[in-house]
């Protein structure tokens, strides 16, 4: 309860909830994991070929920075500054092993598909970089708020790309089994290029300059 009260004393005439839902819609946008930060783009540009993986990918990085955030900031002020980093590793590995075995019991052909790009998690800088910037200096409750906003706006910025790269790529969508549309040129001459890694690029610099373009940076 201090430490939320210190925090609505940096922020005078907001309430907990206000507080919380602004650091919740910052991470969506204003510091969008993807299209803002520029963070996580390897797994992005393997993962995002459809929206499967894509999906996937985003509920497991949900999943972890949750759960690490709230340890970690549970545990921020008895971690030794010392041994921070070792600490933030050591839980953020923890998930990622839950998250692995969940997948592989019960997920099998999405665990397949993912690779090791789900384990990398483990190094995944924007998991990393909110248990250092924000979890380890922030309440379990702005934690969550944070964790969860960052990682929907990096499953948002999944689903963006894979979206665009999967339509474009195969001329038409399938998400889990299931055929939603297919395009009739497309489906016929797709443009595999943006199945590609340079496709994957093409696709995140357009979207990051359109980012730009509307003024999504500047907002406060």
């Amino acid at each position: 309860m201090n430490d939320l009260r210190d925090k609505r004393e940096d922020c005078p005439g907001r309430s907990v909830g206000s507080i919380f839902w602004k650091e919740f819609v910052k991470g969506l946008v204003i510091s969008n994991p993807v299209f803002i930060l520029t963070l996580g783009l390897c797994p992005i540009l393997a993962v995002t070929t459809s929206i499967d993986n894509a999906l996937g990918m985003g509920a497991g990085v949900i999943f972890v920075l949750l759960c690490s955030n709230i340890i970690i900031s549970t545990l921020r002020n008895a971690t030794p500054s010392l041994v921070r980093i070792p600490v933030f590793i050591v839980v953020i590995a923890t998930f990622v092993t839950i998250l692995s075995l969940i997948f592989e019991a019960y997920i099998p052909a999405l665990h397949q598909s993912l690779g090791i790009y789900l384990s990398l998690i483990v190094v995944n800088c924007i998991i990393l970089g909110r248990a250092e910037v924000f979890a380890s200096k922030n309440p379990v409750l702005y934690s969550i708020a944070d964790a969860l906003g960052i990682g929907l706006g990096y499953t948002i910025a999944l689903f963006i790309i894979s979206f665009l790269r999967e339509t474009l790529g195969t001329g038409g969508l399938n998400v889990f089994g299931f055929q939603l549309f297919s395009l009739p040129v497309l489906s016929e001459h797709p443009l595999t290029f943006f199945i590609s890694s340079p496709g994957a690029f093409l696709v995140i610099g357009l979207l990051m300059a359109l980012f730009r373009w509307i003024g999504v940076v500047k907002c406060e």
